[in-house]
């Protein structure tokens, strides 16, 4: 029961910090921030916001102090809307989705790389021995 509530609460956070976002806010360092996910602890008293944030690195980073400026305005406001007597505190996290997934991306490059040079490999392959390499049965004799 608490972990649905639990999740409950997680997802309700997220739309509201959400729609909270596309509304906007007054912050000019504040970019295109996605909330990819809220984890509420078990006592339902703190929730961690993970977000990613499309654009450069400087971008990112101006985003996140924008979030953590704005932290107050937005807990106030998902505490208004959540409508329980204790409002969780928010933490926000910067998600590392974008960058897992580029690693991801150089890995698969990278296998891909190593099967056509493999394919090249074995397409210009030669047998080491014989055509044939199995032991075949011997032919009897009609001596015998």
């Amino acid at each position: 029961m608490s972990s649905e509530r639990q999740a409950r609460m997680a997802d309700r956070i997220r739309v509201l910090i959400a729609e909270r976002l596309e509304k906007g806010l007054r912050d000019p360092r504040l970019g295109f921030v996605t909330i990819t996910d809220v984890r509420v602890t078990g006592d339902l008293q703190h929730a961690s916001v993970f977000y990613t944030v499309l654009g450069s690195e400087e971008e990112r980073i101006a985003s996140g102090e924008a979030l953590r400026s704005a932290t107050g305005l937005l807990r106030s406001e998902v505490g208004r809307k959540l409508g329980v007597r204790l409002t969780p505190t928010l933490e926000f996290i910067p998600d590392a989705i974008p960058e897992n997934a580029a690693h991801v991306a150089s890995l698969l490059a990278e296998a891909r790389e190593r099967d056509s040079a493999a394919q090249a490999l074995a397409a210009r392959a030669e047998y080491a021995g014989d055509p044939d390499p199995y032991v075949q049965p011997r032919e009897r004799d009609d001596d015998e």
